[in-house]
């Protein structure tokens, strides 16, 4: 045989058995009729209640359970235990050179995931935006015209869950995945394992939360608020099973950041030269790993109220709704910190590159985003401001909400004065980290109006604070993940993007984007709460005005699709390894990246963002910054 001759594959569908999504699914359908079957066949005098209620929260609750541990077993993550109680050897990497195979079951790459977080998270996105154009149909005439009140109170509670569920790893799942072991000069994650396990328990519970939709839907919005928790349909037991494996994944991923980040960096790589977005990566990381376990806790009291008659929040049985409110908001408001600290991240690491300048106050943008992380623990009592809440606390937390900005600013104040005087130029990712100043000062602006206890009271649960919520996070952190997409998909993919595409992109999603939410202050100070599909016919201009914006901000996220798929699958215009000029590693290794990262690992002899100096030492002094695959 010649030694050139060309390795022959099996055909599809010898490729097609084994461990991978398609296994997972059919293990999950089958789990989940296996648990289904239990549940109705599990007898005793503590679930009697269910033939009262016609309703059967039990069978439903062991379905998940079942349907995803079939799911996580049929993609293979049962196949290594299984091999280790047999006594063989550990291997560390898996399907880490299958091809386009790897994508679809468990990868050990961290590449791999990183492609699977941005595709899968992405696609979960979509269908959260679908949901928010539908509500704004409805919003289009003041009394109900296309959904009846409970259907339109599960389209604004599966748009809110969705949102905030798989957007907590928009940043960290993608972005950390992908780049934090390049950019720390390892060659792997920690737990490589557990990296591909938080990405499919996130794909599971998006699965999970679409099909509330078959039970009925829920009624609480994206809190899910006792009493209403309680009482809901079976509806609510993919809510509760949607945010406990939102829980695992986050626990889980802020675990292996940390563990990567501390004990895998290259030699030289001391705190004090850390890149700026891994400093955001560890601050989002200590927040995902202290505050799911609440959220998981508090899920699971709710779960046995449903199912096991406990009484945690009833207070017939000596339990309490506030108890709910006060757990569920140790997580959440930590949460709205997950989601704006790896964006501040972003903006800080990219603003250097463009504006060819050191990061400006380096060490103040660190304590600043240490102190968000600190200080996000001092705040949750804000939210239960008109729930009757203890009046003497009222100051203490007014106070410490307003404290949360000063660390806020310093992050704020470092990007605009890496800004001054800088050398810009002004790429699609610089326009997105520009747009993000501008959104996230008027959501920073505003929210001081929700700070402040005598103005929450008019303000709190109306459009008001919706459209605050927005500028925050939609504002910041979707903002600086178009921005990361930008500037990482030529590493990612070895393919530009268009750029003129993207700059259309850009304009119509920012102004279409203040177009929205922008006169939702108004509407919220005239009155209107969230979450109401009826509202005053004085109204309805407002609303209209606000639906078509809306309509127009949809139609921005095609053109990003549109030139995401033609620029990657058509155009394919190959990237230069070094498109920006970044003196960031990852940006030293060639494109596309190899398996193994680096032949040897790079030693760090200076500042990652040491523009002024004609010879940087941030790229390895002494070994090659990558190799052949």
């Amino acid at each position: 045989m010649s030694a050139t001759a060309v390795e022959i594959r099996p055909p599809v569908w010898r490729r097609l058995i084994g461990f991978n999504a398609i296994t997972g699914v059919i293990f999950g359908i089958i789990g989940y009729y296996l648990g289904w079957f239990l549940g109705h066949h599990i007898t005793g005098k503590s679930i009697a209640f269910f033939a009262d209620i016609d309703q059967n929260d039990l069978s439903v609750l062991l379905g998940y359970f079942f349907g995803v541990s079939g799911f996580l077993i049929g993609l293979g993550f049962g196949v290594y235990p299984w091999a280790r109680l047999r006594g063989y050897p550990p291997s560390l990497r898996e399907k880490e050179t299958q091809g386009t195979s790897r994508y679809f079951g468990l990868c050990t790459d961290h590449k791999v995931v990183g492609i699977q977080y941005l595709i899968g998270i992405g696609l979960f996105f979509f269908i959260g935006g679908l949901n928010a154009m539908l509500i704004r149909v409805e919003l289009l005439r003041p009394a109900s015209q296309v959904f009846p009140a409970g259907q339109y109170l599960t389209l604004v509670g599966m748009h809110g869950t969705m949102m905030m569920g798989m957007m907590t790893s928009g940043i960290l799942g993608p972005f950390a995945n992908y780049f934090v072991p390049l950019m720390i000069g390892a060659r792997r994650m920690a737990f490589p394992r557990i990296e591909s396990l938080t990405f499919w328990l996130l794909m599971a519970a998006g699965a999970v939360l679409t099909t509330t939709i078959f039970f009925g839907g829920f009624p609480t919005g994206w809190t899910g608020y006792e009493p209403l928790n309680s009482q809901a349909n079976t509806g609510m037991d993919s809510y509760l099973v949607f945010f406990a494996l939102v829980g695992v994944s986050m626990c889980l991923l802020g675990l292996n950041m940390l563990a990567t980040i501390i004990t895998m960096r290259a030699p030289g790589l001391t705190w004090s030269r850390l890149p700026i977005f891994c400093w955001a990566v560890v601050s989002t990381s200590i927040l995902n790993l202290l505050a799911a376990p609440v959220l998981i806790a508090v899920l699971g009291m709710a779960i046995l109220d449903r199912t096991a008659q406990t009484t945690f929040f009833n207070p017939q049985g000596g339990g309490s709704p506030y108890l709910y409110q006060n757990l569920f908001w140790v997580f959440g408001h930590p949460e709205v910190y997950i989601l704006a600290l790896p964006g501040m991240g972003i903006v800080l690491e990219l603003l250097p590159v463009f504006a060819r300048k050191p990061l400006w106050g380096y060490r103040l943008a660190v304590s600043g985003l240490l102190g968000v992380t600190l200080l996000s623990w001092l705040v949750w009592q804000h939210h239960l401001f008109v729930s009757g809440i203890n009046s003497d606390l009222r100051p203490f937390y007014m106070l410490s909400t307003e404290l949360i900005s000063i660390p806020t600013g310093f992050t704020f104040l470092c990007g605009l004065m890496t800004l001054w005087r800088g050398q810009i130029r002004f790429t699609v990712p610089l326009l997105f980290c520009l747009a993000w100043f501008f959104n996230f000062l008027i959501g920073g602006l505003s929210g001081v109006f929700l700070s402040d206890v005598p103005s929450d009271v008019t303000t709190h649960g109306s459009f008001f604070s919706m459209a605050h919520f927005h500028y925050t996070i939609m504002g910041g952190l979707v903002f600086a993940f178009f921005a990361a997409i930008y500037y990482w998909s030529p590493k990612m993919f070895g393919y530009t993007l268009n750029e003129r595409l993207g700059k259309i992109h850009f304009w119509v999603m920012f102004i279409s984007f203040n177009s929205t939410f922008a006169p939702l202050f108004a509407v919220g100070f005239l009155g209107q709460p969230r979450r109401t599909v009826t509202y005053a016919h004085n109204l309805q201009f407002l609303n209209d005005w606000v639906s078509v914006s809306a309509f127009v901000l949809g139609l921005s996220m095609l053109v990003f699709l549109y030139n995401f798929v033609y620029s990657l699958l058509f155009a394919r215009i190959r990237a230069p390894q070094n498109p920006w000029s970044s003196l960031s590693l990852e940006w030293q290794l060639p494109s596309p990246v190899p398996v193994h990262n680096f032949d040897r690992i790079p030693v760090i002899t200076g500042d990652p963002y040491d523009y002024g100096n004609p010879s940087p030492g941030a790229i390895p002094a002494t070994a090659p910054a990558g190799g052949s695959s």
